[in-house]
């Protein structure tokens, strides 16, 4: 996650809306016209049910309050705006409420093709989606409760199982690679990359996810593959502290990826 942000926050009005202008929306509906083939041929049937339960609208940003309505009517979540950048411990402690933390504001058109913190276009059409679903909203709050109680120390190694599968898991349906996580969703250049056959390709495991570095700010060299979704669920009920426990003990894994330049 970057330190700093060039973004700020945009604050909803005393009706809970945000005031998104006219060049916002238009950011929007482009990336939604750019981004909806994409996964409509890449992305796996739970997230594509979600994005359809959850209608987003396509010509202008969509409102958190509105899809927080249709998220606690499906799972009982809610979408909490925040600014552009929030904690480890933040984020941990709203996903245990059920809360999911979304930056405000929408990319700029010189970062139309990527930024790399989080804006509300990655936030509502790559997150909510699986929100949608009781059994992803309770492996995410489990997630949250995990962080809630660790240590500040273990939020960097309980977080990669987040990264791995919410945000960048893959699962196969038909015989076919599918994107799963939000960072796929959200992004043509993973999502293409992700199902192309060319990264490495590792089956479902926590202790090994919790062992995997990343950056946030390249094409992952290494994705994890969910090949039965129910073993993405059971992970929910584990005691994931101790896998992070446990994965301390072991060590990281070398990084398969190019120190970053300064």
């Amino acid at each position: 996650m970057p330190k700093t942000s060039s973004y700020t926050a945009m604050l909803p009005d005393s009706s809970g809306r945000v005031p998104y202008t006219a060049e916002d929306d238009a950011v929007w509906r482009d990336l939604m016209a750019l981004q909806l083939p994409s996964v409509q041929a890449r992305m796996a049937t739970p997230y594509l049910d979600g994005l359809r339960r959850l209608d987003l609208p396509t010509d202008r940003v969509a409102q958190c309050n509105e899809v927080s309505a249709r998220l606690t009517k499906a799972t009982g979540w809610r979408v909490e705006p925040v600014p552009a950048l929030i904690p480890f411990g933040r984020f941990f402690g709203l996903l245990a409420q059920r809360a999911f933390p979304a930056a405000s504001f929408i990319r700029r058109r010189e970062d139309f093709d990527y930024i790399e913190e989080p804006d509300i276009f990655h936030e509502i059409f790559g997150h909510t989606p699986l929100l949608t679903d009781p059994r992803f909203a309770a492996f995410s709050q489990a997630i949250g409760q995990a962080g809630h109680r660790a240590d500040k120390a273990d939020h960097a190694w309980l977080i990669r199982l987040y990264w791995f599968t919410i945000e960048f898991g893959l699962t196969q349906e038909a015989g076919k690679m599918k994107g799963l996580g939000s960072g796929l969703a959200s992004s043509i250049s993973e999502l293409e990359w992700a199902t192309s056959g060319r990264p490495e390709l590792r089956r479902f495991d926590v202790i090994d996810i919790l062992r995997t570095p990343y950056r946030i700010d390249i094409l992952q060299p290494v994705y994890f593959v969910i090949e039965d979704l129910a073993d993405l669920f059971a992970a929910a009920g584990r005691d994931l502290l101790a896998d992070v426990a446990q994965a301390r003990a072991l060590g990281l894994h070398p990084p398969k990826y190019p120190p970053k330049v300064a």
